[in-house]
């Protein structure tokens, strides 16, 4: 339901008006609600706590002119449409109304009430159009599919589910951790669900506090709460037919759970401190970091909302698991950060790559694209150099027979017998290292954290120097 606003001294001509929109239903329900004022001052008072979609404002009257309040009344009711009517056929005027930003500048008396409804649709569509452009810029919602890099079995199997995904409205739950792109996958299965630009609002619950997110998601009323001082729709409402973001859903309390299963089951909501009922037409696309049936498990996530949810799973993994990729992200990555940080830092030497897909990125893309930005920045040509990239511990590597267990266990009995001295300790080491890089000196330097001459020093020392493929001799 629209909220039309008429602002006219003439009493009969308001209630005509008000009895023809009143009459207008769309779908079964009334299409409009009417309210009304008869000067400049109750207008602007009801413009502020009725945020309504048009406004009708006579040109003359008794207090001040409309021309003279336009500018108030948009800052009162944000992105409403403003339709100036007169009586009197003033070309100056009209062109200084259009310019002050009215909407439309009509005439009366109507010599047709389809007339004035042509122009208040004409008015609700571009107001529809200009929000949904507002929040495309917005959020940058310009993604597409080729954004999702990866050639591993599991990023093309997630693409499949993509696929099928965006043919249909269903809820979609998307799992992984911390800075894998859950987001970014949001955006595309909102992208290419629809033919035309529809928006894409995003809200981390996680973010905000109880009293505050409800308000964002389910929108205030004027005096809803202390500070509510106009009212103020949601996102859920501005979303309209495009799709709600809600990041981090995990997060969310249980109060605030019960609400939103109650608004995915009725798909109706009404705002903090309203009565009136407004339909959710958006669809919804949930994610988090954590695992919801533990959630579940342990009585901090609705398990009814979780059913509700999981409709549709996505499963996105870490970055570690699928570590064929970092040579894609890299590059695609270094792409646009040059772009941000205007640079070229285009080549990756050998070893730097290894490097990288030897970290652990426990932060994942997002951990990956602020290393990368980091030593771009700092990268004094057209090279990205290690000595660029942190300094972080470089764990599981992809191989088989990774170093992923303890070098040395401890001795099951208080015997100092079974602790190995240092050297052969180091030996130990080393011996493990080229075992693991199958005799790769670049990649065992990079793992023992040593120089090449040094590694070169100490196989000379422990008799390694001549082993082809070095066993991983047995811990004591």
């Amino acid at each position: 339901m629209e909220t039309l606003l008429i602002v006219d001294d003439d009493v009969s001509l308001l209630e005509t008006l008000t009895m023809h929109f009143e009459d207008i239903e769309q779908d079964g329900q009334p299409r409009y609600q009417v309210v009304t004022a008869t000067n400049a001052s109750a207008g602007l008072t009801a413009a502020q706590e009725c945020l309504p979609s048009v406004v009708i404002l006579d040109m003359m009257l008794p207090d001040r002119t409309g021309l003279e309040i336009i500018e108030e009344m948009k800052g009162l009711c944000g992105d409403a449409r403003i339709i100036l009517v007169t009586a009197y056929h003033d070309m100056e005027t009209t062109i200084r109304a259009m310019k002050a930003g009215a909407f439309d500048y009509i005439h009366k008396p109507f010599p047709d009430p389809a007339a004035l409804d042509l122009v208040v649709e004409r008015a609700l569509e571009y107001r529809q159009l200009s929000r949904r452009a507002d929040e495309v810029n917005r959020e940058n919602a310009a993604v597409r599919l080729g954004d999702i890099v990866g050639t591993s079995g599991s990023m093309q199997q997630l693409v499949k589910q993509i696929g099928k995904v965006t043919s249909s409205a269903a809820t979609v739950l998307i799992t992984g951790e911390s800075g894998t792109g859950k987001e970014l996958i949001a955006r595309v299965i909102h992208n290419y669900s629809y033919d035309e630009a529809r928006p894409f609002i995003g809200i981390n619950c996680s973010a905000i506090v109880d009293t505050l997110l409800e308000s964002e998601l389910f929108g205030h009323e004027k005096g809803a709460f202390t500070g509510a001082t106009t009212g103020k729709p949601g996102k859920f409402e501005v979303a309209e037919e495009g799709t709600v973001f809600l990041d981090e859903i995990g997060d969310m309390s249980l109060m605030l759970q019960s609400k939103l299963l109650r608004v995915l089951q009725e798909r109706e909501f009404e705002r903090v401190g309203g009565v009136k009922r407004i339909k959710l037409r958006a669809r919804v696309i949930a994610a988090t970091h954590r695992t919801l049936a533990e959630e579940v498990e342990q009585n901090r996530f609705r398990e009814d909302l979780y059913q509700r949810l999981k409709v549709i799973t996505l499963q996105i993994p870490p970055l570690r698991e699928r570590r064929e990729d970092i040579p894609l992200l890299v590059k695609h990555l270094l792409e646009r950060i040059n772009e941000k940080v205007h640079k070229r830092v285009t080549r990756v030497p050998t070893e730097v790559m290894e490097r990288l897909t030897l970290l652990p990125w426990r932060g994942n893309v997002r951990e990956l694209e602020n290393v990368l930005t980091r030593a771009v920045v700092l990268a004094p040509g057209d090279v990205l150099r290690g000595d660029d990239l942190p300094a972080l511990e470089p764990t599981t590597p992809p191989e088989p027979g990774r170093l992923a267990a303890p070098m040395f266990a401890a001795p099951a009995v208080d015997d100092v017998s079974l602790i190995p001295t240092l050297e052969e300790a180091e030996r130990q080491l080393i011996a493990r290292a080229m075992a693991v890089t199958k005799g790769h000196k670049g990649r065992t330097c990079q793992i023992l954290g040593i120089s090449r001459p040094t590694l070169e020093r100490k196989l000379q020392k422990y008799g390694l120097a001549q082993s082809q493929g070095p066993q991983v001799p047995p811990s004591p």
